[in-house]
């Protein structure tokens, strides 16, 4: 069975999924105040508020594939993943709390 640390076909559909996930994000919170980081696969700017153009942007999460797609389903709550150790957030606005599980899944 191919998986997404093999590089299987696995891979493709979870990049796929994540891409879908940030630019579904972009579009129900436009804006520039928080980057929201799914190495390898992507990485988008979100919510309205001040943005940044140079450096590490001062509202920033970083999480895993698996973690985003489990949020975005309602698998997981942010809470509970933040709990775990499974998302980096720094910065007073860097979370998705309020804009996860996603409605029209």
């Amino acid at each position: 069975m191919n998986t997404v640390a093999d590089g299987g076909d696995d891979r493709a559909v979870m990049a796929t999924a994540v891409r879908w996930i940030l630019q579904e994000l972009s579009r129900i919170a436009p804006g520039h105040a928080v980057e929201v980081r799914v190495p390898p696969f992507g990485a988008v700017q979100i919510v309205d508020g001040p943005g940044h153009t140079r450096g590490t942007p001062p509202n920033v999460i970083e999480l895993d594939a698996q973690t985003l797609v489990n949020l975005a389903l309602g698998a997981e709550t942010w809470s509970a993943a933040v709990t775990r150790g499974a998302v980096s957030a720094s910065g007073t606005r860097a979370t998705l709390a309020e804009l996860l599980p996603l409605r029209n899944l």
